[in-house]
């Protein structure tokens, strides 16, 4: 089930007439949401970019709790009432999409990222050309390269994909 993530940052604008009804799929979610995101980014992080000293997630633990998703639309999916993935929507930027390790390769990435395209008729993204995994799954998906750049954080190369869903609506009529 994929439903959006409370407790994150105070949303005035949600009233219970903008809420799915019972059984769609989303509800609001609990304050404990937060402790299973920060651990699902942080165990994912770790595993994908491997070419990253483990250190630098560790020390982005308290951006990722007190800016980075405060700022951010975060919706999570729950297996078995536990959060296993997430993604995070900053205006048209996918500013972050993880799934649990032990929870990959089941779909539940595809399946947020679904969800992703359809809060927005486009989205950009960033991520490490060294992750292979992730670059062939985005571009699989529908996503298209607009430049390389360097993480001014890490130094390491980046790529800027795009996806609209007009583009995907052609790719689909051909």
């Amino acid at each position: 089930m994929i439903r959006p993530a409370a407790g994150i940052r105070l949303d005035t604008t949600t009233s219970p007439t903008t809420q799915p009804p019972p059984g769609a799929g989303s509800t609001q979610a609990a304050r404990s949401d937060i402790d299973a995101i920060l651990t699902v980014w942080l165990d994912a992080s770790v595993k994908a970019h491997d070419f990253i000293e483990s250190s630098f997630w560790q020390s982005q633990l308290d951006n990722m709790r007190d800016v980075y998703l405060p700022n951010s639309d975060v919706w999570v999916f729950e297996l078995n009432a536990q959060v296993v993935g997430f993604y995070a929507l900053h205006n048209n930027t996918l500013a972050a999409i993880f799934v649990a390790p032990q929870q990959q390769g089941r779909g539940i990435g595809k399946q947020l990222l679904n969800h992703a395209k359809q809060q927005r008729n486009e989205l950009h993204l960033t991520v490490y050309k060294a992750n292979e995994p992730s670059c062939r799954f985005y571009r699989s998906q529908g996503f298209t390269l607009v430049r390389e750049q360097t993480d001014s954080h890490t130094g390491h190369t980046e790529l800027l994909l795009h996806f609209t869903a007009q583009s995907a609506t052609r790719k689909q009529r051909r």
